[in-house]
């Protein structure tokens, strides 16, 4: 038995190289589909706080009502937000052009939404709830807030520049 040339092991140290260098990030479809996954659920639960939050905070609600309800809507909303972030970033870096990026850009949306309910919670948790009048113009100002830091943290769909996340998203069943 002769030994292996030097070349034949830097041929064999290449190709081992280049099969662990393979890609195991999720393709694009794949990547969709988790994502969706992960958000089909967080939009369910948003808009149940949502609506019943609604349902309780009605002319007869006393502040002490509507602080619990919102108090309980925001924290709610808070912690839907970062199990959805959470099961985001575990989807992974889609193989994609600018992958990280865009992993990136929805991981920190979440986190960005999560945070900006936690501050709502904490905001209206603080309010006294006497005088009425007041405690209602408070509550509209820590909803104003929380809209405004909603709106700077959404992910502006329309910078996602991959072909294939874009064909994805549109075509897997669980982003329909």
């Amino acid at each position: 038995m002769r030994p292996a040339r030097p070349v034949s092991v830097v041929l064999l140290f290449a190709l081992v190289l280049g099969v662990a260098a393979c890609s195991t990030a999720p393709d694009a479809r794949a990547w969709a589909s988790s994502v969706c996954t992960a958000l089909n659920p967080w939009r369910s639960e948003i808009a149940s706080l949502t609506s019943r939050a609604q349902q309780q905070i009605t002319v007869n609600t006393t502040p002490g009502q509507a602080k619990e309800n919102l108090s309980r809507l925001f924290s709610g909303a808070h912690d839907a937000s970062e199990k959805a972030r959470a099961d985001v970033a575990k989807a992974g870096v889609p193989d994609v052009h600018g992958g990280k990026q865009v992993a990136d850009g929805f991981t920190g949306a979440l986190a960005g939404l999560r945070d900006a309910y936690g501050r709502a919670a904490t905001g209206i948790e603080g309010l006294a709830i006497a005088p009425a009048k007041t405690f209602y113009a408070q509550v509209e100002k820590v909803v104003n807030q929380l809209n405004a830091e909603y709106a700077a943290s959404s992910l502006d769909t329309t910078k996602l520049n991959s072909p294939e996340l874009k064909e994805a998203f549109d075509e897997v069943p669980e982003c329909r």
